[in-house]
């Protein structure tokens, strides 16, 4: 199992370019088609907030062919023990992972691949000290879930398996590591008590999409819209990035989805 501070410690990272295809990209919630040019920007600003925060990232290139394949971190997992390559819940993206792979394998020495029949999406796994938690949602179901148990079991990491309310997307759509005994979580989450153990910050109600932050180092990157999640964040003492996400957000997005990181080097 990792040390407490390697859950958000990291030295590298992927992520990939958004393709124009990315205006046509999935959504629960129609909001009107992002702009592809405000989609780059908030990219590159994403990509410039994690080299500022000491992580190496190499940049993959666009693809056309799938329009939500900016999102890498739903067609796999990483680890500094190795990758692995998952199976999207969603049709559309069903070969993300196949182009994913090439990249993953140069990287690693070990890169596993999800059992079928299965699907999960790295959406809703989320690693804490303790396990990596991996919550069931429509895009991961329980032959997912429990094939990327054994996969994580060869890694030496343990995994445990939770219910995601039926109104959240991503496991990680509501709830995010601040550190390695807190957790960023909206008010639905927490009553489910999948966090018992540890500290429960509460995103204030109507913010419920900030719930999505990333720990990255020692900088907590929030959404920029969220102005009462940042403000009480920055009381709890926490370093607080804040980053536009508004284009994003249009396709069911946030900050955890645009990139696979790991740590390589000892701590």
């Amino acid at each position: 199992m990792p040390l407490a501070g390697e859950v958000y410690a990291f030295d590298a990272a992927i992520v990939r370019e958004p393709s124009a295809a990315v205006v046509r990209g999935l959504r629960a919630n129609d909001r009107g088609d992002p702009d592809f040019e405000g989609v780059k920007a908030q990219h590159a600003a994403y990509v410039a907030a994690l080299r500022a925060a000491g992580v190496e990232v190499t940049v993959l290139p666009a693809l056309e062919a799938f329009a939500d394949s900016v999102f890498v971190e739903d067609p796999a997992l990483v680890f500094g023990e190795g990758a692995i390559l998952l199976r999207p819940g969603a049709p559309s993206r069903a070969g993300e992972a196949a182009e994913l792979a090439p990249a993953l394998r140069r990287m690693f020495g070990t890169v596993l691949e999800l059992p079928a029949p299965g699907f999960a999406d790295g959406g809703d796994v989320l690693t804490t000290a303790k396990s990596v938690m991996i919550g069931l949602s429509a895009r991961t179901d329980r032959a997912g879930a429990e094939g990327l148990a054994a996969c994580l079991g060869k890694l030496g990491r343990k995994a445990e398996i939770f219910a995601t309310p039926a109104d959240v997307l991503h496991f990680k759509s509501a709830c995010s590591l601040l550190d390695a005994e807190s957790v960023l979580v909206t008010a639905g989450l927490a009553r489910s008590g999948v966090f018992a153990g540890l500290r429960q910050v509460l995103v204030p109600e109507g913010e419920e999409a900030a719930a999505n932050a990333l720990r990255v180092n020692d900088v907590v990157m929030v959404s920029a819209g969220y102005p009462r999640t940042i403000g009480m964040l920055d009381k709890l003492g926490y370093n607080v990035v804040a980053l536009e996400t508004s284009e994003v957000e249009k396709i069911d997005a946030g900050l955890s989805c645009m990139s696979l990181r790991w740590r390589r080097k000892g701590p």
